[in-house]
């Protein structure tokens, strides 16, 4: 209900422009009603508006404050003037801040106070009915009004923090579903690749110890990149989660800058892998004995990160999906090329085609991958038997990638 942070300038100076409009009006004011005010009239006029210096950091001291002066200035009778102005500010500041239903009781408080403070000037000052009816009607309205404003400000606010919050879990949404699929495509592609490499090693353990040798070779360089892989995306996704140094699911602290709308809420990573690693990964396929023929152009070497890393990853997911399901007479061409405007992507499967069903969640994670940089992916049989996945990574996409 209060702000974080004491007394500020701001809150000083506007009590000091109310204090300056008290002392000097309340004579005139009083003036025009046949009236004089005393120095205890102009006391409580200092202390309604000192109140309102705490307006911001304690609301409802500032309203006690102010809501006290004027209740005993009204019921001592003195003349009606610049005194409610605080009060105004002071039944505001409470309301914009404190709950509904604390504002409603507060209201539900100082209204018949008010009144009460009316009731005795009359009974004191010997005034008519007309006179306190219409005081009544003056001072309900000073604390009504006011506080309902201060309602629909507090309604808005807190509406807009909402908002923000629920573009933070989102974020934080997004950011795991990321996670997630770079986790699937590490550990998917390294099982599989390792499972295999394992098997050839098997078989060649008695006829070919220097071939068993290799395989061993490329299984421990496969775990040890898949264990590093996965580590980073593990860190990034502690990061990312609240209460352990990321993104509050519940938006920014009141008082705090919020992020814009929509700003990306990844965990910074180490450079990823990119077209550049092709063939490398292309290797390791190899070595697990999948014939695998590599085509790429010059203008693959230098691409946007996103799109650079989208296109390894759907490479590297396709050929898993052969090596899983292509069969022993699979052959894998591999194809990568820029365009002006995209990078296409294509790997075929010349073996046995997969079922519909066992392609699990890695054609999906590549369809998404493509579409989140505005580009398409098509994944099907082929004419003469086999698998193709084509993609098309659009070069602007990099761009798009930031911006959502």
């Amino acid at each position: 209900m209060a702000d974080r942070r004491a007394v500020t300038w701001p809150d000083l100076l506007l009590a000091a422009v109310l204090l300056f409009v008290g002392l000097n009006g309340t004579g005139p004011a009083a003036a025009d009603q046949g009236q004089t005010v005393p120095v205890t009239g102009y006391a409580l006029v200092v202390a309604a508006c000192v109140s309102i210096a705490l307006w911001r950091w304690r609301p409802l001291w500032a309203l006690i404050g102010s809501a006290a002066a004027v209740a005993l200035y009204l019921a001592l009778g003195y003349a009606y003037g610049p005194i409610v102005l605080p009060l105004i500010v002071a039944v505001y500041g409470y309301a914009s801040r404190a709950t509904l239903r604390r504002t409603l009781i507060a209201t539900g408080i100082l209204v018949p106070a008010a009144i009460a403070a009316l009731a005795v000037d009359v009974v004191t000052q010997d005034r008519g009915a007309v006179e306190f009816l219409t005081g009544a009607g003056w001072v309900s309205a000073w604390l009504i009004i006011p506080a309902a404003v201060g309602v629909v400000v507090k309604v808005r606010r807190d509406a807009a923090a909402e908002v923000r919050a629920a573009q933070a879990r989102r974020g934080i949404s997004e950011e795991r579903l990321h996670l997630a699929q770079e986790v699937h495509d590490v550990v998917g592609h390294s099982l599989a690749v390792i499972a295999m490499q394992a098997g050839v090693a098997l078989r060649a353990l008695e006829k070919d110890p220097a071939r068993t040798r290799q395989v061993v070779e490329s299984i421990r360089l496969t775990s040890t990149e898949a264990l590093a892989s996965l580590r980073v995306e593990l860190e990034a996704l502690r990061r990312a989660a609240p209460g352990e140094g990321g993104p509050a699911e519940n938006g920014p602290a009141e008082g705090e800058p919020a992020p814009p709308a929509g700003a990306s809420q990844r965990a910074p990573r180490r450079p990823r892998s990119g077209v550049a690693d092709v063939p490398a990964l292309v290797d390791r396929f190899r070595d697990s004995g999948l014939p695998v023929e590599l085509e790429t152009d010059a203008g693959v070497a230098d691409l946007p990160a996103e799109v650079d890393h989208a296109a390894y990853r759907v490479v590297q997911e396709a050929l898993t999906n052969v090596l899983r399901h292509g069969g022993p007479a699979a052959v894998a061409r591999t194809r990568i090329v820029r365009g002006p405007d995209a990078v296409r992507v294509e790997v075929t499967n010349t073996g046995v085609t997969p079922p519909p069903d066992r392609d699990g969640h890695g054609i999906a994670g590549m369809r998404s991958r493509a579409e989140a940089l505005g580009g398409t992916l098509e994944a099907g049989p082929r004419p003469g038997g086999g698998f193709r996945v084509r993609a098309r990574l659009p070069l602007a996409g990099a761009q798009r990638e930031e911006d959502t």
